[in-house]
């Protein structure tokens, strides 16, 4: 007996030790990247610069990292997967969203979670997939996740993250930054790694810039006091350079109901309370900037699922995505974009807008 104890005791100390190993890790491994990095540019725009009073397309789409068939569900959604399904499934669900975004003919395009090295998406670089596909286009890619090795869940751990925003122009870029947003300082940081916004400068004819935001916010990281930290900070920013006279466009993934209703307007069943999906927070929107929800359709078109279960009737459904712009810039028409979640848990927002 006493030989089954010390070998039990054994085993006890040695996965404490492990574990311990584990957690200093994962923690000595986190870091920020500093807030104002500059960012390059690639690619070969086909243009140098835009015109004021011409019509011009921009499309934004969280991708989900190339996993979200219509039947995936996602462990922190209260789903089952950690993983895509497989390499093939992450280099298809890629290259289809990419095709029919490309089919929309946009002048501008904002990916949100485009991984590159990540343990969840098979280390696919999902940037060089996008950028290869739009050839004519400039491009920014501002890192946002980076992550340890995970080990939850214990039945297909999450793995080494790498994730980003990729923001794709036809006009040159001629600068771009990258601003790191305010994060949880608590356990929760080690889930929401490293959010940020990047912010792209194209030049305009009339010797002005349009500022272009690629945003995706807090969503499991996320408390009333970062949401507001971080909708002010972008605002504040947007603001500024709007007073310096030039034009600003921001567009992404907000992880906030965009419209502020569309979660009883889109789920007419049930208790639908959720901590990421809080309304906008328009009561901080400078006077200066406003949201587009001047949609061309007849009805609400959701752009994201929640990921509990697959995609049906008995999903629920938000408007998360959509724009913001100043008020000299004009929103020509607005869609948002029913592609039945083919390829992401998010749906295209299509835009047309002229500069004034």
């Amino acid at each position: 007996m006493r030989k089954v104890l010390k070998v039990m005791g054994i085993i006890i100390a040695v996965l404490a030790l492990a574990a311990a190993i584990y957690v200093a890790y994962v923690f000595t491994s986190y870091n920020r990247i500093e807030d104002g990095q500059v960012l390059p540019t690639g690619g070969d725009p086909t243009a140098s610069e835009i015109n004021v009073l011409t019509p011009y397309r921009i499309v934004t789409q969280n991708l989900g990292f190339g996993a979200y068939t219509p039947d995936f569900t996602f462990f922190m959604d209260g789903g089952k997967s950690s993983w895509a399904a497989s390499k093939d499934s992450v280099i298809a669900c890629i290259d289809g969203a990419a095709k029919d975004i490309e089919a929309l003919d946009p002048d501008f395009v904002l990916f949100q979670e485009v991984d590159f090295g990540s343990t969840r998406s098979y280390r696919v670089d999902e940037r060089a997939q996008l950028e290869a596909a739009f050839p004519a286009y400039a491009s920014v890619f501002a890192v946002n996740y980076h992550s340890a090795f995970l080990m939850y869940p214990f039945y297909q751990p999450h793995g080494a993250s790498r994730s980003g925003i990729l923001t794709l122009s036809r006009a040159g870029i001629t600068g771009a930054v990258r601003r790191s947003l305010p994060i949880s300082t608590s356990f929760s940081k080690l889930l929401d790694l490293d959010r940020c916004y990047s912010v792209s400068r194209i030049p305009v004819d009339n010797g002005k810039e349009l500022v272009l935001y690629n945003v995706h916010s807090s969503a499991y990281g996320g408390s009333d006091e970062i949401r507001t930290a971080q909708m002010t900070m972008l605002f504040t920013d947007m603001q500024e350079e709007y007073e310096n006279g030039n034009y600003c466009i921001c567009g992404g993934d907000f992880n906030h109901d965009f419209t502020g209703d569309s979660t009883q307007r889109l789920n007419t069943d049930g208790d639908h309370e959720h901590g990421w999906a809080q309304p906008f927070p328009e009561e901080l929107l400078p006077g200066c900037l406003r949201r587009c929800m001047d949609y061309d359709d007849k009805e609400l078109i959701p752009t994201c699922r929640n990921c509990d279960v697959p995609y049906g009737p008995d999903c629920e459904v938000f408007v998360m995505d959509g724009f913001i712009v100043s008020e000299n810039v004009k929103c020509e028409e607005l869609h948002n974009i029913d592609a039945k979640f083919t390829y992401s848990d998010h749906n295209p927002v299509d835009m047309t807008f002229s500069l004034q």
